[in-house]
């Protein structure tokens, strides 16, 4: 989920160069899965073998009951691996399906994606079950989750990673020779990806062909129109949905908002706003809490920061070095919850302590893999070092504790030329039906990006901020105004009239010591 997960940034940063293919057109593709519409057939969860199509009744999965956990049903539905040949080869997409309770209130079904790209969501819908989504939204939908094509249980890419290759960061860049050094890492992470086994999908892995694959998932389910919520990247793959489908798309809530071009070199840049936007949440935390020694003021603790780094650059310890530092503080601060782990961190590599306990890593090849296949075919990035060298300068200074490294050279410089289509533009053609959500300090997908989804969508969006930091908002953030905002538009169909600006509230637990 997004909110448990740190983004890579294992990605190329810069001023995105705006080349459509020449002949190509979204005219090409086909844009409607009614004629092949199929039924799935759903089962456990734990037997995702079962396609779509095959005969004999759908199975009750085992351990049924009242836990969401246990009452996930999955299915694999069968779709074109490129939909300007629909009659070619097939992939699986693995969908799953957290039922309705109540029959009398449920009014249709509701297709939700926890972000990424390359995050699993086929336990998403139980996911969001056990966390806090009011019964009310549980009651009035069927949840429907789904990995999205190239990863986990659907037909999933590699790009065949080594485990120092995932673990690798990017540089902190101070120098054009940084950039230089950084461009051989991705040049080789680029030449895996176009030369591994799973490389017959590297054209067709894209936002616009997962968007139409949840197409032919609403017309498998059988429902005339379908809603719509997605957390950070999954703003971006909703708002290609609506653009693509407008008349098939029901309620539309976007959660933490990427800008109206995705995950592209601008976007990627933004991290290091997004870093400038947050950390004084944290700086406030830490100061507050002299038993960690990293400063009594918010300023002292910013200048503890530089210091670590500047350390950790010249000589990592506990595993840490200069880029490693400053790219988990980053993903960390998307959490409130996760303050005093940040600062216990800190004062560790400060003092030589022990490091505080973390979760295990889980194994992200495919994760990543599949991240950089929809990144680096969505749009074009620079191939010229140059352009990597020029920028990192500059946000070196705009944005001095990520810049550096957000602005760096990524596999998608070197990625193969070859694309199926433009990008999906977001505008303002179709019904009025989107409503947008956004904490003001969101490190991950900062407002700044937000307002020009916003602005892109014109008519068709109403947009809620908070004032609170963090990534992902609904439903369990700490803004009654704003989580009430998305139940009543997904109970009730009501949106606000207007944009509204949610004032902060007092949550009812800060983090713990």
């Amino acid at each position: 989920m997004r909110r448990t997960k740190a983004l890579p940034l294992g990605i190329a940063t810069s001023s995105v160069v705006a080349t459509a293919l020449a002949g190509v057109s979204l005219a090409t593709v086909s844009d409607t899965a009614e004629a092949t519409a199929e039924t799935l057939r759903w089962g456990s969860c734990r037997d995702t073998e079962q396609k779509s199509g095959d005969s004999g009744e759908p199975r009750t999965p085992k351990n049924s009951g009242k836990n969401p956990m246990t009452r996930l049903e999955c299915a694999t539905l069968e779709v074109p691996l490129d939909y300007r040949d629909p009659d070619g080869r097939k992939i699986d997409i693995a969908v799953s399906r957290l039922t309705s309770e109540n029959p009398s209130k449920r009014r249709g079904a509701l297709l939700v994606n926890p972000g990424g790209p390359g995050l699993a969501g086929l336990g998403y819908p139980a996911a969001l079950a056990v966390s806090g989504l009011p019964q009310e939204v549980q009651d009035s939908y069927d949840l429907i989750g789904f990995d999205p094509r190239g990863v986990g249980r659907s037909t999933p890419v590699t790009c065949d990673l080594t485990p120092e290759q995932l673990e690798h960061r990017p540089v902190y860049a101070r120098t054009a020779a940084d950039v230089t050094q950084e461009a051989d890492h991705a040049r080789d992470i680029a030449r895996q990806c176009a030369d591994s086994k799973t490389s017959w999908m590297l054209p067709h892995v894209s936002t616009a062909n997962t968007a139409r694959d949840m197409e032919r998932i609403r017309a498998a389910l059988g429902e005339s129109k379908i809603s719509y919520f997605g957390g950070s990247y999954g703003t971006f793959l909703g708002a290609v949905f609506t653009t693509l489908f407008p008349g098939k798309s029901d309620r539309i809530v976007l959660d933490s908002n990427l800008g109206p071009k995705g995950y592209d070199i601008s976007a990627a840049r933004l991290f290091g706003r997004g870093m400038e936007d947050r950390f004084p949440d944290f700086a406030k935390y830490a100061a507050a809490h002299p038993e960690y020694g990293l400063g009594g003021t918010q300023q002292q603790v910013k200048r503890t920061f530089f210091a670590l780094a500047e350390r950790l650059e010249k000589k990592p310890a506990q595993g840490y070095d200069g880029a490693r530092f400053r790219t988990d503080t980053f993903s960390k601060l998307y959490l409130d919850s996760n303050m005093p782990l940040v600062a216990k961190t800190w004062q560790a590599l400060d003092t030589g302590r022990p490091l505080p306990p973390s979760p295990p890593a889980p194994d992200t090849e495919n994760a990543t893999s599949s991240r950089y296949y929809v990144i680096c075919n969505d749009s074009r990035w620079p191939s010229a070092i140059g352009v990597y060298q020029r920028n990192t300068a500059v946000d070196r200074e705009k944005y001095p504790m990520m810049g550096g490294s957000t602005a760096n050279i990524g596999p998608c410089a070197f990625w193969p030329d070859e694309r199926t289509e433009p990008q999906v533009r977001i505008g303002d053609r179709g019904p009025s039906n989107v409503l947008m959500v956004q904490n003001e300090r969101d490190p991950g997908t900062p407002l700044a990006g937000a307002k020009k989804l916003r602005e892109a969508f014109g008519k068709r969006a109403t947009m809620v901020t908070a004032d609170q930091g963090g990534h992902g908002l609904y439903p369990n953030a700490a803004n009654t105004c704003a989580n009430d905002a998305v139940t009543t538009y997904l109970t009730t169909g009501k949106r606000p009239a207007h944009d509204v600006a949610c004032s902060a509230e007092q949550p009812s637990g800060q983090p713990g010591a």
